[in-house]
């Protein structure tokens, strides 16, 4: 799930979905895993975020490229697989690829190895927006793409 729209007028239900979503910012992105609440969860956000479903090659990607984990709540860089082992050790996590792995096939530790990484902070796509204000299906960008989230990945990463 990546928020695509920034923090003015946002209604106060949409803004705390956004918050329990961990997408405070702008080009802010995460990894949820789809049952009946977040889905619901997502179609309260929806003019504010683009999701779909990510291939391994996405999130090989993003967790290689752009990812951070959070150790004493601060933001720390995947320097080496040491850091993951010894945070994820317990839930028989320690490399990089064991997350990615994780998140890949939502695991039964998909929960605390998507918590353990940061929202990933994205660029703005190259070549710029459709249109934000528009839902997906009618030639914009909010809203569910399915496999399509891959393109829009690229062009963020």
């Amino acid at each position: 799930v990546i928020r695509i729209r920034g923090i003015n007028q946002v209604a106060p239900k949409a803004r705390k979905v956004l918050q329990l979503l961990r997408l405070r910012q702008i080009n802010n992105g995460v990894f949820i895993k789809l049952n009946k609440a977040t889905i619901n969860m997502l179609r309260i956000a929806e003019p504010f975020v683009a999701w779909g479903t990510p291939n391994l090659k996405s999130v090989r990607e993003l967790i290689y490229k752009r990812g951070f984990v959070k150790v004493n709540g601060k933001r720390t860089p995947i320097d080496s697989n040491d850091v993951i082992e010894q945070n994820m050790g317990r839930f028989n996590m320690i490399c990089a690829e064991d997350i990615v792995h994780e998140i890949f096939t939502v695991g039964p530790n998909f929960k605390y190895a998507s918590n353990f990484l940061w929202p990933f902070k994205l660029n703005t796509p190259t070549g710029g927006w459709r249109k934000k204000t528009n839902h997906f299906v009618e030639g914009g960008d909010f809203g569910n793409r399915e496999d399509k989230i891959n393109e829009l990945l690229r062009k963020m990463v």
